[in-house]
């Protein structure tokens, strides 16, 4: 496991090699959670992404993304950067914009809103601000 960043209360670990897409993700975290909320950002292995969703979701897949509220301000999202390579191609995205918007799926999760249409709602005035197709 190797720790990447700490700051602006949001510590980002990754557990497999290779270097992150340039994400926004503490400007992404600030935006919808706030500067106080604290949050861990994980980058599983193929392992321990299905050991979670299989205890979490009862799945036997390596899940994309999860998000564990921990308490009001501080939370943990997982994202499974296997799985969000495979749902670009899948969905005919580029890579660096289908991680965005996991990440802002997984805060939003994280900000109390669960799926439907206000939370599209939600998502989007963020996928606005913080989504580009430059890459």
């Amino acid at each position: 496991m190797h720790v990447i960043d700490e700051l602006n209360n949001m510590s980002v670990t990754r557990t497999t090699k290779g270097t992150l897409p340039n994400v926004p993700f503490v400007r992404i975290k600030n935006a919808i959670l706030g500067k106080k909320y604290t949050l861990s950002l994980v980058f599983p292995n193929r392992a321990v992404a299905k050991q979670l969703h299989k205890q979490w979701k009862k799945k036997n897949t390596p899940a994309n993304i999860l998000s564990f509220p921990l308490d009001t301000h501080e939370g943990e999202i997982f994202i499974s950067l296997e799985m969000a390579r495979r749902e670009a191609k899948k969905y005919q995205h580029l890579y660096i914009e289908h991680l965005t918007y996991l990440f802002i799926h997984g805060c939003a999760h994280l900000a109390g809103h669960t799926h439907g249409h206000d939370m599209e709602k939600f998502e989007e005035r963020f996928r606005k601000k913080f989504m580009t197709t430059t890459d």
